[in-house]
This record gives structure tokens, C-alpha cells and sequence, in this order.
């Protein structure tokens, strides 16, 4: 933003909630999101950015008790797995969730960060976020060492920056595209991430070496 001579104001709202907003006009940008067609009637989307897959997390308690592949795998089971409302996590999620037997396992939360301590109080066996502010949010509730990473990943797009039709244009979107690519040709990119997020950046994919 500074390279494009705009200054910031930050809101820190619930997932669903900055969605409504920006489709109201109320928000301008909407950082890590991941393109949909519903999100396409309001939104106009950047070049790929923060390649952060969405995995699977659990308790201690879980690990020790469940066996899990794949998302599927908790069908016919007792788990109890937390998402967050409005949130894309990619085609298979999609699939599973429009089924019953799977939809009963689900539990939903508007903010992320208040479901990690059902995990360890054992009244959440599992979590769907992205590695990256996953990373972030257990460190900064002390939970890296009460919540596993399981192997299961829901899936790997890149998040973009979603812009509101209402308020910018195509000719911002191509600015802003222009502005991180400059970033990521000069290194200043992977110097910012790397201060915030605790592994090597990749700048061809801009998520994890």
C-alpha cells in the first residue's frame, strides 16, 4: 500500500462479518482469501499470494485416538471438528459438508481463535486452519504443545487479496499485482514474511520452502 501511495486503516472483524462488508462497500481489501464464485459478484481478486494450506489440527487426546487420512475419515466416528463460518476451504470440504453424515461432525465458530482452547479442555477434537496464522495463533496462546498437526491436508490454493467491486477497480487490482511483484523481484517480501512467519519463504509460491 505504501508503495502504492495509499495509507491503511486496519479492522479486525470475524470472518463471515468482513465478507458482508465488503460486499456492502463497508471494506476495502480483504487479505488471504480464496477465490470463489459467490465471491466473484462483489469482489475483484489479486494475482496469487501466501500459499498457506489448510490443515488439519487436533488434540493430543485426539491424536492418540483417531486415525485420520483424509477429512472422510471422521465419518462414523465421534469426532468433533471446528470450522469457521464463511470460510472457503476447498473443493473436498464442499463436497463433504453438503453431506449429512458428514455435517454432523462439524462444529462452527465466527472467530478462529476462541475454538483452540476447546481442543485441550477436550470439548473440540479438531480444527481446520490455514498453516500459517495457525502457526501465529498457537504460539501466542501457548498451545503449540497441546495441539498436533496431523498430515491431513484440506487444501492448498494460494489465498489472494479480495477488493470490493465497490470501491476500487480493475486498474487498482493491476496496482496493487504490480506493487507485490516488485516486492518479490527485490526480496523485500520474503524480508517482511520472514519476520512474522517462522519458516524460509518461497518466493515462487510465497508460502513455505
Amino acid at each position: 500500500m505504501r508503495r502504492m501511495d495509499c495509507t491503511v486503516q486496519w479492522r479486525e472483524l470475524p470472518w463471515a462479518r468482513a465478507l458482508l462488508a465488503m460486499e456492502a462497500g463497508q471494506l476495502d481489501i480483504l487479505p488471504g482469501a480464496r477465490k470463489t464464485a459467490d465471491r466473484e459478484r462483489f469482489a475483484y481478486f489479486s494475482r496469487p499470494v501466501n500459499r498457506s494450506p489448510n490443515v488439519l489440527y487436533i488434540s493430543l487426546a485426539a491424536n492418540e485416538r483417531y486415525t485420520l487420512r483424509k477429512l472422510a475419515d471422521i465419518v462414523g466416528t465421534d469426532f468433533r471438528l471446528g470450522v469457521q463460518i464463511g470460510v472457503a476451504y476447498g473443493p473436498e470440504y464442499d463436497e463433504l459438508i453438503k453431506k449429512a453424515e458428514f455435517a454432523r461432525h462439524t462444529r462452527s465458530f465466527a472467530v478462529r481463535r476462541n475454538a483452540w482452547n476447546l481442543l485441550p479442555m477436550g470439548r473440540l477434537d479438531g480444527l481446520i486452519a490455514d498453516e500459517m496464522t495457525a502457526s501465529s495463533e498457537l504460539k501466542a496462546l501457548g498451545l503449540n504443545n497441546l495441539v498436533v498437526r496431523t498430515k491431513v491436508v484440506i487444501s492448498d490454493e494460494p489465498g489472494q487479496y479480495a477488493l470490493s467491486k465497490r470501491t476500487t477497480s480493475p486498474e487498482f487490482v493491476a496496482a496493487l499485482d504490480k506493487a507485490l511483484n516488485a516486492m518479490l523481484t527485490d526480496g523485500s517480501y520474503k524480508r517482511i514474511r520472514e519476520r512474522f512467519v517462522p519458516c524460509i519463504t518461497s518466493v515462487e509460491t510465497q508460502g513455505c520452502r
